[in-house]
């Protein structure tokens, strides 16, 4: 246990954010550099080393977090380091992206704040990087098996590592122009900048792995002919897939949907384009939508130079405590503010839009909504609530619902579909075709970044045993654990 009374003598504290005056203005991290460490050991001492630790249930992982907390509040680094490693491919994009339900289930959150697990892991992994304690690690001898992964997002990624490491010719095939799939053209960079997924990308080339870029299966490359070309194929395409929003005035121009819109921003910081075509400069945006990729949409309104943002959502307003039927150690629906809300905006719950109004050039203007409440699960219109709010972009942020199937990837390998539109796989995370299994949102459905890499290391074993009849690489999904991975 790193201190017995840590978490008598401190309270919580959390990284601190940049002002929102300055950062807006910019696309940097929206936290203060260097703003972790002086606190960073008060804060892992918190943790109780609880004889049950419940954070490894929570966290789809299973990292190790009471022993890495340990060696942090000893800022013993390299050690930390190690043991974050031991289970998680990629801690520096968790340590930023994931909602932490590992706090959720933190034993000392009966009672009082839970302990900062995120920003604990995401200070071990930069000083890490700092140290030089990331290095490839190439295999001692190849398997002679080749394997390809279709997608380079964390699933994809963290499988392909997996293979690499255990000795099999992995090349990852990503239809964009870069590799990172949504981390890299779905995530923008004020809340993760692309340099650490650069970084990542060259070590896992120096370990081995190839990547092939700009090359989509099933229209650039026949889904068959991969699978004659490789012994094994895992499927990490993603559920790209956006949910629409089929009202009166949809047609409209100016209305996209996130993943059109998000996208164009981050090509302008790549430096690919000097100003994003989907602009919300001096304009009244709309966010339908209140999840993370709504919050990434209101946050790059506002670097944009929005003249307004208003994010619309369809549920009531989560309360700030637990409700009765979310108890921990449970992930509960709780009333959160992100980054991006403490820069501006308003947000409007219970609500549902019925139509758009444009002008006479086809343009979106305005949008009628009206409140709602629920009754037997299902929204119902409130009379009288109608009103219009100004409108000149909207950005639908709703979800998705399932993988592309428009490209012939499903098809072409002749994959089944499980009841919810997703790719079907077994608990070894093997679909109905032999030699192809699937990871991540293309056979989970959406899902976080936490659960993608969980589930491509668990398809990585079961890729590795299907190669070689036996495999020693670790999965946090267990065969065990079947309504879990599938």
């Amino acid at each position: 246990m790193a201190d017995p009374k840590g978490f008598l003598n401190h309270e919580r504290e959390i990284a601190k954010t940049r002002p929102v005056e300055e950062r807006v203005k910019d696309w940097n991290e929206v936290y203060q550099p260097g703003s972790l460490l002086p606190i960073i050991s008060k804060q892992a001492s918190r943790c109780m080393d609880c004889g049950i630790p419940f954070c490894h249930n929570g966290c789809p992982l299973g990292n190790l977090i009471p022993e890495w907390n340990d060696y942090a509040y000893r800022e013993d680094w390299t050690e930390a380091s190690e043991r974050l490693h031991a289970t998680n491919n990629f801690p520096e994009f968790t340590g930023r992206l994931c909602p932490a339900p590992c706090e959720s289930a933190c034993v000392l959150g009966i009672n009082q704040p839970p302990v900062t697990i995120k920003n604990v892991e995401v200070s071990i992994i930069d000083k890490a990087w700092d140290n030089g304690d990331v290095t490839p690690q190439p295999p001692e001898r190849l398997s002679g098996k080749t394997v390809a992964v279709i997608g380079s997002g964390p699933a994809g990624l963290a499988a392909a590592q997996q293979l690499t490491r255990a000795g099999h010719t992995v090349a990852v095939y990503e239809r964009a122009d870069r590799i990172g799939g949504l981390l890299r053209y779905g995530i923008p960079e004020f809340k993760m900048e692309k340099r650490h997924i650069n970084r990542r990308i060259e070590q896992m080339r120096a370990e081995g792995t190839k990547f092939r870029t700009e090359v989509e299966i099933g229209r650039d490359l026949d889904a068959k002919k991969l699978r004659k070309r490789y012994d094994a194929v895992v499927i990490a395409a993603g559920a790209t897939t956006s949910r629409d929003l089929p009202v009166p005035g949809r047609e409209l121009n100016g209305i996209h949907f996130a993943m059109e819109y998000l996208p164009l921003a981050n090509k302008v910081q790549e430096g690919d384009l000097t100003v994003a075509p989907i602009s919300a400069e001096g304009k009244h945006v709309v966010v339908i939508g209140g999840g993370d990729t709504g919050a990434d949409c209101v946050g790059t309104a506002h670097r944009q130079g929005a003249a307004s943002v208003t994010q619309l959502e369809i549920m009531g307003k989560p309360g700030d405590e637990r409700n009765p039927n979310q108890p921990w150690p449970t992930f509960p629906m709780l009333y959160k503010v992100t980054s991006a809300h403490e820069e501006g905006g308003e947000r409007i719950y219970s609500v549902s839009t019925t139509h758009f109004e444009g002008d006479e050039d086809g343009n979106v203007q305005w949008l009628h909504l009206t409140e709602v409440e629920f009754k037997d699960g299902r929204p119902e219109p409130k009379p009288g609530t109608e009103r219009k709010i100004p409108a000149q972009l909207v950005t639908l942020a709703m979800g998705f619902t399932g993988t592309d199937r428009d490209n012939g990837l499903v098809e072409q390998f002749g994959l089944e579909l499980d009841e919810r539109g997703n790719i079907a796989r077994d608990a070894e995370f093997a679909t109905n075709v032999p030699g192809v299994y699937v990871a991540g949102d293309a056979g989970r459905g959406q899902s976080l970044i936490v659960w993608a890499i969980a589930e491509g290391r668990s398809a990585a074993k079961g890729v590795d045993r299907f190669l070689t009849g036996v495999s020693a690489l670790p999965a946090p999904i267990k065969p065990t654990d079947r309504a879990l991975a599938v």
